[in-house]
């Protein structure tokens, strides 16, 4: 029974529980489409709890964490990620949903990862917030620059954006205060898990039919996004060693630039776009998911090998 409990309680299971009956009872996923903008919205709050107000002060010690932070997760994995979609995406629609990626704010993921990997955590604190900030301007003007024929404008896409990122970035700060949040440690971890895997189910199975009858958009949007997380971080750890960036530092800036917030994505493309541009982010859930356990495994590896040593 304690296996069983673990096992539905592990953030991994979940993901792929989510993914497994999206392709097989999809049908229902239907009726939760209107709830995913209201399940993300309380998923984010919970999320974001994980931003420590006391990381951010001082002020000054903000800027470069954030600046950093929101080059590598917009400006270097989006230009990655556009100029492949842009050439491999077979219809508009998958791309607008590739452009919806970009977007995204980095995954709330990065901060925990960047303590399990051995990474800089208050950097990891600094660089999501500044990236989150950043998000709320970046995301409308992609939308206005790659969508300008879709009936969607930049303005709407702001609005959708504060309602997501900053509504709940200040609403989970009352969650911070140590009355509240001695209750909401115990179950943020779970309702973040379970929010993010209601949403990803959804968007697949939506779209299974999709994934059934059309593989070769399967194939090229995982394409797209594994050169976005295995290959561009893999290309920027050689960068780092090569400059005498440390490891605590690097890692930290690889989960950054990789990493985004695949349940934020879907939903955005979902509401702005329509099912089939959420199709990337879908993938996009496991890819980042796969990605995530390669790093973990790798450090475990290298441990095991140095202590051995």
């Amino acid at each position: 029974m304690n296996l069983i409990l673990k096992l539905i309680l592990n953030r991994n299971f979940i993901l792929v529980l989510a993914v497994v009956l999206g392709m097989t009872i999809g049908d229902y996923a239907l009726h939760l489409k209107e709830y995913t903008i209201y399940i993300l919205a309380i998923t984010m709050i919970f999320s974001t709890t994980g931003i420590d107000s006391k990381a951010l002060l001082p002020v000054k010690k903000l800027f470069k964490p954030m600046l950093i932070g929101s080059f590598l997760n917009y400006f270097v994995f989006g230009f990655v990620v556009l100029v492949l979609a842009w050439f491999l995406m077979p219809t508009k629609d998958l791309f607008l949903g590739m452009v919806v990626i970009v977007a995204a704010p980095p995954g709330v993921a990065v901060i925990p990862f960047a303590g399990i990997l051995k990474g800089d955590i208050e950097y990891s604190i600094l660089g999501v917030f500044g990236a989150f900030l950043a998000s709320i301007i970046i995301a409308p003007i992609l939308v206005e620059i790659f969508a300008s024929g879709a009936s969607i404008s930049a303005w709407s896409l702001f609005i959708l954006m504060i309602k997501l990122v900053l509504i709940p970035l200040v609403a989970s700060r009352f969650l911070l205060y140590k009355p509240v949040f001695k209750y909401v440690a115990k179950v943020r971890g779970k309702v973040v898990d379970w929010g993010f895997a209601i949403i990803i189910f959804t968007a697949v199975g939506m779209n299974r039919d999709v994934f059934f009858s059309d593989p070769k958009i399967l194939i090229l949007a995982s394409v797209v996004l594994l050169t976005g997380t295995f290959g561009i971080g893999s290309l920027y750890e050689l960068f780092s060693k090569k400059t005498g960036i440390k490891y605590e530092r690097s890692i930290t800036q690889v989960l950054l630039l990789t990493i985004k917030s695949s349940g934020f994505s879907v939903v955005t493309a979902m509401t702005l776009f329509g099912k089939e541009a959420a199709i990337p982010s879908a993938i996009l859930a496991v890819i980042v998911l796969l990605y995530l356990l390669f790093l973990s495994i790798r450090l475990d590896i290298t441990e095991s090998r140095t202590s051995k040593n």
